[in-house]
C-alpha cells in the first residue's frame, strides 16, 4: 500500500524511536505513493524491513497486509525483485482462484431470492456456512442443515455463522450479550444514528449493496473497486456526515501503522462532505483493542482516550436495524479462553475502548462497579483510584496501581523498583536482559530451540511432546471439518504407542 506522503515522516520517526536495540520486521510507507504495491489475494501488500538490533536490513520486501502466516498467504516479492510476464500471469491466475466462490453482485442476488422464500424453505449449511436456495439443497443434503431461519436471526449473522478462530488471521472471537447491549445502548444515548463497522468478515451473504463492503482494513482496499469506495463514501457523507459514528475491531495481531493509515483514510473521507464550518469537527470512533496499546494508537491520534470499559468477550453481533449497519459490537469473548469474563477465563479483560468522543459523555454502568472521576471527568473502575502525585486514574488493567516516587508514576501492583535498571519491573525480571536471541543463555547469535545449552535428550521430548500437540489439534481439527464417521477405528497398538509418547513427554516437561 502506498501511504500519503505526509505520513511517511511519522511512521519512521515512531518506528526508529521506538525500536532501539529490538529486533523483528517493521512496516515501511514508500515515499513515492505513486509506486504501486504488487497485489496478492488480499489486495495491495504492505513493504517491510527486517530490524536486527535496531538497525534496518538493506533489502526489503512486499508481503500480504492480511495475514502473519505465510501458510495462510505466502506472498513474497523484494522491493527490487524484477518478475516475468510469466510469473506475474501465473500470480494473477492465483489470486484470481483464491477469491470467494461467488461474487459480491451474486450474494445480493442469493439474498434477495431467500429472504422471498417461505420460512420453511429458508435453510442454512453450517458445515458450508452459506444460505441455501431450493438448488442447493441436493448438494448439501448429507451436510448439517438448519432450517426456518427467520428475519431476526438473518439481522444477526453471527448467531449462524461459526467463528473463524485463526489468531493469526481471522481471529472472530465474540463480544459476550452484555457488552453488546451496553454499545448499542451507548450508541443510542449517544445520538448516532448510523454506524459504519469496520471488521464484519464473512457477512457479504447477508447484506444489500447499500450495507456492505468487501474491504481490507490493513490496506485501505475495496475488492470490488470504486463502485464499493462509492457506497462507503455515499453512506459517510449522508447528512453532511451528522448522526455516524465508525466502530471498529481490528485483529489484535494486525499493526497499529497500517490501521492508523487506513482510518485516516476514512476520516478523510468522511471530511469531505463537511461544509467549512465544521472542518475543526472529528468523525467520531470507537476502536476496540488491548491497552497495552494505548501508546501506539495515541501516537497517531493524541485526541484519543482510553475508556474504563472493560467486559469485552468478543460476539459478532448486529446493531439495532435503525443504525442499519451490521455491527460486531461486544467486551467478554465467549469462545476465548484469555478474555472470557468468569471463572474459565482471565477475571480482567485487556480489551479496551479507544475513542475521540469526550469522556465525560460516556456514561459507565455503575451496577457493574464504575464510577465518575470529578478530578479526571471521567468514568473509572471502582479499582482505579485517583493518584494525587500524577492528578489522574492510573490504572490500564483494573487494578489498583501504585505510585513509585523515583520512577515518577504509578506502575502495577506487582513491579518493584529495579535499582540496576532504574525503573519498576517484575521482581523475577533480568537485569539489563537482552529482550532477543536466546531466552535460556540470553545469546543472540541463536534462538531457544537451538541453544547448545539443551541436552539432546530435552530436544528429543520436547520435539516429541510439540509435534504431538499438533498431531492432536490436527486430528480435532479434521473431525470439524469431516464430522464423526461411524464405524471407524485406529489400531490398538498405535493408540497405546502414541499414549505413552504423549505421556513420558508431559512427565518430562512437568519434571
Amino acid at each position: 500500500m502506498a501511504a500519503p506522503r505526509e505520513w511517511l515522516g511519522t511512521v519512521e520517526a515512531e518506528g526508529i524511536a521506538g525500536r532501539q536495540g529490538s529486533s523483528g520486521v517493521e512496516v515501511v510507507f514508500p515515499s513515492d505513493p505513486a509506486t504501486p504495491a504488487p497485489l496478492c489475494p488480499h489486495g495491495p501488500t504492505l513493504l517491510f524491513v527486517k530490524v536486527n538490533q535496531g538497525k534496518e536490513e538493506t533489502r526489503r520486501f512486499y508481503a500480504c497486509s492480511a495475514c502473519r502466516d505465510r501458510k495462510d498467504c505466502n506472498f513474497f516479492q523484494w522491493e527490487d525483485e524484477k518478475l516475468s510476464g510469466a510469473r506475474l500471469a501465473a500470480r494473477e491466475a492465483h489470486n484470481q482462484k483464491c477469491q470467494p466462490p461467488l461474487s459480491r453482485t451474486q450474494c445480493v442476488e442469493r439474498y434477495v431470492k431467500f429472504i422471498g422464500l417461505p420460512l420453511s424453505q429458508r435453510k442454512f449449511c453450517q458445515r458450508c456456512q452459506q444460505l441455501l436456495l431450493p438448488d442447493d439443497w441436493e448438494k448439501h443434503q448429507e451436510h448439517r442443515v438448519v432450517g426456518d431461519i427467520s428475519i431476526t436471526q438473518l439481522k444477526r449473522p453471527s448467531q449462524l455463522l461459526y467463528p473463524l478462530e485463526n489468531k493469526k488471521t481471522n481471529a472472530q472471537y465474540l463480544f459476550a450479550d452484555r457488552s453488546c447491549q451496553f454499545l448499542v445502548d451507548l450508541l443510542s444515548t449517544l445520538g448516532f444514528t448510523r454506524v459504519l463497522c469496520v471488521g464484519t468478515p464473512r457477512y457479504s451473504q447477508f447484506y444489500m449493496e447499500d450495507s456492505f463492503c468487501h474491504y481490507n482494513m490493513f490496506n485501505h482496499h475495496f475488492f470490488d473497486g470504486k463502485a464499493a469506495l462509492e457506497v462507503c463514501r455515499t453512506f459517510l457523507q449522508e447528512d453532511k456526515g451528522e448522526g455516524v459514528i465508525m466502530v471498529t475491531d481490528p485483529p489484535f495481531g494486525g499493526l497499529v501503522e497500517p490501521l492508523a493509515v487506513t482510518f485516516k483514510k476514512l476520516i478523510a473521507m468522511w471530511k469531505e462532505g463537511q461544509s467549512q464550518d465544521s472542518s475543526q469537527k472529528e468523525l467520531p470512533i470507537f476502536w476496540i483493542f488491548p491497552y497495552f496499546f494505548e501508546f501506539r494508537i495515541r501516537q497517531f491520534f493524541p485526541s484519543f482516550c482510553m475508556l474504563d470499559y472493560q467486559r469485552f468477550h468478543r460476539t459478532f453481533i448486529c446493531v439495532d436495524e435503525a443504525m442499519k449497519y451490521g455491527c460486531m459490537l461486544e467486551v467478554d469473548y465467549d469462545n476465548h479462553a484469555l478474555y472470557k469474563h468468569g471463572k474459565t477465563g482471565r477475571k480482567q479483560s485487556p480489551v479496551r475502548i479507544f475513542t475521540n468522543i469526550p469522556p465525560n459523555k460516556i456514561i459507565l454502568p455503575s451496577e457493574e462497579g464504575y464510577r465518575f472521576c470529578p478530578l479526571c471527568q471521567r468514568y473509572v473502575s471502582l479499582e482505579n483510584q485517583h493518584c494525587e502525585h500524577c492528578n489522574s486514574c492510573t490504572s490500564k488493567d483494573g487494578r489498583k496501581w501504585n505510585h513509585c516516587f523515583l520512577c515518577k508514576k504509578c506502575v502495577k501492583p506487582s513491579w518493584i523498583h529495579c535499582s540496576i535498571c532504574s525503573h519498576c519491573a517484575l521482581p523475577d525480571h533480568s537485569c539489563g536482559g537482552p529482550k532477543d536471541g536466546c531466552f535460556i543463555c540470553g545469546e543472540l547469535d541463536h534462538k531457544r530451540s537451538t541453544c547448545p545449552k539443551i541436552t539432546t535428550s530435552k530436544k528429543v521430548n520436547n520435539t516429541l511432546f510439540f509435534r504431538a500437540v499438533r498431531k492432536q489439534k490436527q486430528r480435532k481439527s479434521n473431525k470439524m471439518k469431516m464430522g464423526t464417521t461411524k464405524g471407524q477405528s485406529m489400531n490398538h497398538t498405535s493408540v497405546t504407542r502414541k499414549k505413552r509418547r504423549r505421556e513420558r513427554a508431559h512427565q518430562y516437561l512437568c519434571s
